[in-house]
Formats: C-alpha cells, structure tokens, sequence
C-alpha cells in the first residue's frame, strides 16, 4: 500500500447544539456545549487512518491546551504526526452551531494560517501515494504541495472547501476534485441547489473545462454522489439513514477515497466504499471522532451486498 499524506488544517471544534438556528440579531438556548477534535485536514487524515492507509498529516498547532489535546487525539487514530509542527499562534478552532442534523461553522484559522511551502517540501512522496489538500491552509502552500506531488507521480486529491475564489491554474495540478454543490455554484458561478437534477451538476462540472483524466465529484449528502470520470457521469445513490450530525461527511468521504486509492483500488470502486463511510459518520457526533473503521464499513457494505443490493452504482456514457 502507497501512503496518504494531507496538507491541511487542525481545529478543535466547540459544537453547540439547539433546537433550531438563530436568526441574525437573535439568541437562542442552545442545549450542550462539546469539544471534538476536527479541522478538514485533521478528519481527512484520521477518515484515511482508520480505513488502515499509512497516513501523514502535514500542519501546524498553537503550544496551549487545544494542541496539546489534538496531538494526542491523532497519534490514538495511528495518524503520523512527524511533520505537523508547534507553533506560537493558537491551535486552529471552528464555532459549530448544530441543529435538526444541519451545521453552521465559522473557523478562526491560527496555527493553520502558518502551514507554508517549507512545511509541505519536507515529505518525501513517491509515485502512486496520494496527497490531499483543502482550503483552510493558505492557497500558495496547496500548490506547492501538488506540483511537487505531480513530479512524483503521486495522485492529487482537492477539496476547495470551505468554499471560495482561486487561481484557476491550481486545477490544472488536480488529478481529483471533490465538492459539494455550494463550492460547485462557487467555482462554476452558477447557482445549484441539494435538489436538483444530477444532469445540472454534471453540466457544471463539465464547464470547468478539466481535462479528460480529471475527475470531479459532487457529493449531495443524502443523495450519495455525482462524478465525470474520464469524462462519463458516475453516479452512487446515498444510503438511508438517522442523521445526528453531518459535520465532518465531506471529510470522511476524500479521506476514504484516497484510503482506497492508495490501496491500489479502481475510483469507482474507492467512491462507492468512501458513499458508505460518510452515511455512518453522520450518524454520529463529532467531525475527527466519527469517523468508521474499516470493520464498520465492511459491515454495512456485507448488509448492502447480501440484504437489499449495492445502491445507485453505475457508470453513464456521455
């Protein structure tokens, strides 16, 4: 097996749950307070670590209690923690506000605003290993991470979440593209809603003009996903399930995927597997701690296979 390195961030998320949003200028009562380990690159790694891939996490952490915390939390999830560096600047921390299964989040980003080119040129990648990045270190890091991924022949994988404008030369070092339609509507400036037809997202990502050997995928929560794989719409329908909390899916999705495909496994293959072990993170608390092992996916996917069929996987020419 090939290793997963992700270049990404490293919060400790404050979850505050309510019985419904507040509205601008509004307080409500909320119901609990709770502390999870999170940031995007912290919950893809551990997402990539649990599903067995060797796995290291390139980051930063302030020297306080938050880091101290986070570093003990990843190093239990068999996360490789050699590259990820104390820093003076407090530990990345995100505001989450839960209610009825849906979030809002405001991060405040710290130490991970001081992930830097230097940081990422350390680790010695190789081809086939996959390296990941999202959008909460700065963007000029991101490309150094993947173009020095792409001269190793490693496979890249972005999440550009959480969503906002960038130099359209970054795709060009994307061998993988994994959003939701938010940053979808964003990237294309095309207005897209959770409902719509799954030809709308597939024309959308067809007007980021990749090339034939990208891929792009959609992922539309319950709905399961969308994707141009080699140009031809792939599509895995979503699993039925009691949402608690949806923090973190996304996450535990790229981090599966690329826990597959360092395994050596097909990307039809790697997304049907990762569609399943996003269903079973929401229906937990937490972003990092909710992610499932390889057992609890293999579980759920014998269930699929052997009780009512594996749903929505198919490959659409066109």
């Amino acid at each position: 097996m090939r290793r997963v390195f992700v270049a990404g961030s490293i919060n400790m998320d404050v979850v505050a749950t309510a019985d419904r949003h507040p509205r601008v200028g509004e307080t409500v009562a909320g119901k609990a307070v709770l502390y999870f380990p999170g940031g995007k690159g912290a919950n893809q790694a551990v997402s990539a670590a649990k599903l067995s891939a060797p796995t290291t996490l390139i980051g930063r952490l302030g020297k306080d209690a938050f880091g101290a915390e986070l570093r003990a939390f990843l190093a239990a999830q068999g996360v490789d923690l050699s590259l990820v560096k104390d820093t003076e600047a407090h530990t990345g921390t995100a505001i989450i506000t839960i209610a009825d299964a849906d979030n809002t989040i405001v991060v405040v980003p710290g130490a991970n605003a001081l992930v830097s080119a230097a940081d990422v040129a350390v680790p010695v990648l190789a081809k086939d290993d996959v390296a990941v990045s999202q959008f909460e270190i700065p963007l000029p890091t991101i490309a150094a991470f993947f173009e020095r991924a792409r001269a190793a022949g490693a496979t890249t994988i972005l999440n550009p979440a959480p969503a906002l404008e960038f130099d359209g030369g970054l795709l060009d070092l994307v061998d993988i593209l994994i959003l939701n339609e938010t940053e979808l509507s964003l990237l294309t400036k095309t207005e897209l809603r959770g409902t719509d037809d799954n030809a709308r997202f597939i024309d959308a990502a067809r007007s980021l003009h990749m090339s034939a050997n990208q891929t792009v995928c959609v992922t539309l929560g319950k709905r399961g996903i969308v994707a141009l794989i080699d140009g031809r719409q792939h599509t895995d329908g979503g699993r039925a399930v009691t949402a608690i909390d949806s923090t973190g899916a996304g996450d535990c999705f790229v981090g599966a995927v690329a826990a597959l495909l360092a395994d050596g496994q097909p990307l039809q293959a790697a997304f049907g597997y990762a569609n399943i072990a996003a269903s079973i993170c929401v229906e937990r608390m937490g972003a990092a701690p909710s992610m499932p092992t390889v057992e609890e996916v293999s579980a759920v996917k014998g269930r699929r296979v052997h009780g009512w069929g594996i749903i929505g996987e198919r490959v659409d020419g066109g």
